[in-house]
């Protein structure tokens, strides 16, 4: 029987290589749009082809724990992963179909391994009858800064995509093979009285949850797919200080959430969700319409960290129930995939049109909406004890 500290540390890393497989691919979309010669536009298109496998394979992905358990799904997941970025890093600069098409499987694979390792967490988080969560997602946020330096390393050294992304990924396989049988049996505890993964599409509660976690994952992901690029074209600077200003952005999101368990303790989750939005807000202003460098990093850290806690915390609200927590993050993870989705091609055709930098705005925007449907994910009275709640 694994042992929750065996738990948490396997979860902990399966975060951890999680954010630097991504980070790693992030490192390299400014080369995907040099390399073929594509607008910012059509370089939408291209990232659309992750978040689509994602948001196809997100639905069933709760009802899949339930019947075969997190530790077969996670690395499920994370051999679509490889497979797909391997296929990807094959045709970059060269073959654009294989590379989308490797991009396709790898939303499929990292969209299930995200699923199966928020379940989980939640059952750490459970065990451990504190807030947890947001540590787990520092975890992704401390991989993908490594993946980021090492991205911009790797490219000022003139390492070829190929060799960088197909050895990271195949490191992020062996190790979460490795260190996934230390999961806790999250299904076999609660199989007898697990409902219909059908029926969490019909509550109110979660679907709320699910808008929230869809514009703070947009606030996010924005960041992900576009800073870098942002940054080469409106600030004018090299593709490695692109990426390192995506470095930045990250460390400041690791240090939100690892702040952020605390915080969410003390003040609540409504509380600190609001706060850390205006932070995000104030950020993107920062970055489009400051001119000093010194400011535009400053909006950098600003974004980062008030983009640390929503998808966290989105996930921890989604999982209050134990009985029903695969069901429930499956849907809250679609619904907020959706803005990996919608994301790229929106912000690439704005770009196109008032250029990259000012397209940031677009989550300034998203953000106040948002705000309004943040009391969904106020905690629910059982959390703690693993009684089940409406």
């Amino acid at each position: 029987m694994p042992t929750l500290t065996a738990a948490r540390n396997a979860v902990g890393l399966t975060f951890f290589l999680n954010g630097l497989v991504f980070a790693s691919w992030v490192s390299r979309i400014p080369e995907v749009r040099s390399s073929f010669d594509l607008t910012n536009g059509q370089l939408g298109l291209v990232l659309l082809a992750i978040a689509l496998g994602s948001v196809l394979a997100l639905p069933t992905t709760g009802a899949a724990i339930n019947a075969m358990g997190t530790v077969r799904i996670v690395r499920i997941g994370a051999g679509a992963a490889t497979l797909g970025m391997v296929a990807a890093a094959i045709g970059l600069g060269d073959l654009l179909p294989l590379t989308v098409v490797g991009l396709f499987v790898y939303g499929l694979g990292i969209g299930v391994w995200d699923v199966a390792m928020n379940v989980e967490g939640a059952e750490v988080e459970r065990g451990l009858q504190r807030t947890i969560m947001p540590r787990f997602h520092a975890g992704f946020s401390g991989g993908t800064v490594v993946g980021a330096l090492l991205g911009v390393l790797l490219i000022e050294l003139g390492v070829p995509a190929l060799v960088h992304l197909v050895g990271i990924v195949l490191l992020a396989i062996v190790l979460v093979w490795r260190t996934s049988p230390s999961f806790l049996p999250v299904v076999e505890r609660h199989e007898e009285r697990a409902p219909s993964a059908a029926r969490a599409w019909l509550e109110p509660r979660t679907l709320l949850i699910g808008v929230m976690v869809l514009a703070l994952a947009m606030t996010e992901g924005t960041a992900n797919d576009w800073l870098a690029v942002a940054l080469v074209d409106g600030h004018d600077v090299s593709h490695a200080v692109g990426v390192a200003g995506f470095a930045v952005f990250v460390l400041a999101m690791t240090a939100g959430r690892f702040a952020g368990t605390g915080l969410i303790d003390r003040f609540g989750r409504v509380a600190v969700l609001w706060g850390t939005m205006a932070l995000a807000g104030a950020g993107v202003l920062l970055i489009v319409l400051a001119e000093q460098p010194a400011l535009v990093v400053v909006g950098i850290v600003l974004w980062g960290v008030g983009a640390s806690l929503g998808f966290p915390v989105g996930m921890s609200a989604a999982a209050d129930d134990p009985v029903r927590a695969a069901s429930r993050v499956s849907v809250v993870s679609t619904i907020g995939y959706a803005a990996f989705l919608a994301g790229p091609p929106l912000l690439g055709f704005v770009g196109d049109e008032v250029g990259t930098l000012k397209a940031l705005l677009v989550v300034a925007v998203l953000l106040m909406p948002a705000a309004l449907v943040v009391p969904a994910a106020r905690e629910q009275r059982g959390v703690r004890s693993g009684q089940p709640v409406g």
